[in-house]
């Protein structure tokens, strides 16, 4: 069967609905009624229209984030890959630093490994080698995670044109280097002062991290958008989200990488 493509004015109407959303403060109903016909490809559409905004406005691309690593989700949702979005220039939150009120909507913290890339990953088929030798270092990462859409009521075209769901990230210390990390065996624990709030291991990252990067990468060349030395890949949550509803310090630590954190202030 032939898919159809939503109307142009439907895709502005979603791009604008998302991010009225964002401007305001305000979640706004989901996007998927508008996309119906288009699937993930108008979806990305969306996405681009307000990446494009916002770089606009003068913010600068940084990097790209994976998201739907985790096998049961992508069962969860009916697809068999992950999605992705865009990191920019405005996301980054300093390590240790407190989280602004009301900056992300819905905001729900997950622990993940971030790449920083020493050289371009611009090659067909990239392998897990490929993102080996391109990679700087590693670190721990926090992503916090927000969704435009009321009540996190999203299916897969929903997350993807709210910019697979981004909000803010924290990166860790040290950064290392990649080569010696067990990115399959690292365990992750992630703590709400001393309660442990989520947990896992690289593993629960399509078995390995590096098969997330190296899917992305493969994914950008093919769009004619490879990814570039400098920028910061988020390769995917290592244990399930928590939702940031309670003040206090979220801290997470990855075996063999070290430790990152942020802090939630009483609004």
């Amino acid at each position: 069967m032939t898919r159809t493509h939503p109307r142009a004015d439907r895709i502005n109407e979603a791009a604008d609905r998302l991010w009225q959303a964002e401007e305001t403060g305000s979640a706004c109903e989901p996007v998927r009624d508008l996309l119906a016909d288009g699937g993930p490809d108008a979806a990305y559409r969306v996405q681009q229209i307000n990446i494009d905004r916002k770089r606009k406005a003068g913010l600068r691309l940084i990097g790209r984030k994976i998201g739907l690593t985790a096998f049961a989700v992508q069962k969860q949702l009916g697809v068999d890959e992950p999605d992705f979005g865009a990191l920019l220039s405005d996301m980054i939150l300093g390590d240790g630093c407190a989280l602004p009120p009301g900056r992300i909507l819905q905001p729900k913290a997950e622990a993940e490994i971030a790449f920083l890339l020493g050289s371009d990953l611009d090659v067909a088929m990239p392998n897990v080698a490929d993102v080996l030798r391109a990679t700087a270092c590693v670190m721990p990462a926090i992503e916090i995670v927000g969704s435009r859409v009321s009540n996190w009521d999203i299916r897969l075209v929903d997350t993807i044109a709210d910019n697979a769901s981004s909000g803010m990230f924290v990166l860790g210390t040290p950064a290392r280097s990649p080569l010696g990390v067990d990115f399959t065996g690292c365990a992750m624990e992630m703590r709400l002062e001393d309660r442990v709030v989520s947990s896992g291991s690289g593993a629960a990252c399509m078995g390995n991290p590096l098969n997330a990067v190296a899917w992305l990468a493969g994914r950008m060349q093919a769009m004619g958008q490879p990814l570039r030395a400098g920028e910061i890949i988020l390769s995917g949550a290592l244990g399930p989200m928590f939702a940031l509803e309670q003040s206090g310090r979220i801290m997470a630590k990855i075996s063999a990488l070290g430790c990152v954190s942020f802090t939630i202030s009483e609004t």
